[in-house]
């Protein structure tokens, strides 16, 4: 079997097909199912119910973001090594993108309609950590995880406790930001500058206020 070569070309159509299938389509998910799937939906109030939605558009819009910048890594990243688990790790950021659209329409929700500038910035952000040098695109991606990871702890605190749906899905995909934190840093990721991870957190700030109404 032979492998194939993809030029510059074919990587730009396959990241635009990406971007596409990202914003506007049903991106390519693992084999994972839904951790929602098997579980019965809860009485909630108009109350309740509108505030998951707006909590599930905000993570999202990080998917959208997340899948954006491991995009955008993959295009700079130097070691072939780093180009597939950057891969990887998008491929399982899709699922969570699946999970939480779903989850979305089980509420009566939208995604946000900003996901194009959001995924278009990430694009742009990924590719100058990439450019920076493998071991800061990888504790970008780390600084990046860890965040995501202290967002979906305040989301689980403030879902209703009934709401089991909401929070399956919530507990997996933070067990997988947390597992794509530790695996960026075994592979050489670097600890980042603390102004820099005040900076991705005020643009985080940003991004998740501006979702949770749009």
């Amino acid at each position: 079997m032979t492998t194939r070569n993809f030029t510059s070309l074919d990587q730009l159509i396959l990241n635009i097909d990406t971007g596409l299938r990202t914003v506007l389509g049903r991106p390519k998910t693992t084999e994972r199912p839904n951790p929602a799937a098997d579980i019965e939906e809860a009485e909630l109030s108009e109350t309740e119910r509108d505030l998951a939605g707006r909590l599930m558009r905000i993570n999202h819009a990080g998917e959208v973001a997340a899948q954006g910048l491991y995009q955008g890594q993959a295009l700079t990243a130097k070691l072939p090594k780093v180009r597939e688990k950057m891969e990887r790790a998008a491929e399982e950021e899709n699922d969570h993108l699946d999970w939480c659209e779903t989850r979305l329409q089980e509420l009566g929700s939208h995604t946000s309609y900003l996901n194009p500038a959001w995924y278009l910035g990430s694009v742009a952000i990924g590719a100058l950590a990439g450019a920076a040098g493998d071991k800061w695109s990888l504790g970008f991606v780390a600084e990046t995880e860890h965040q995501v990871v202290r967002h979906i702890d305040e989301h689980l605190a403030q879902i209703s406790e009934n709401d089991h749906k909401t929070s399956a899905i919530l507990e997996q995909m933070k067990e997988d930001e947390g597992h794509h934190a530790t695996t960026a840093l075994h592979a050489g990721g670097a600890g980042l500058p603390e102004p820099v991870k005040k900076l991705m957190a005020l643009s985080s700030k940003v991004m998740t206020r501006t979702a949770y109404w749009i």
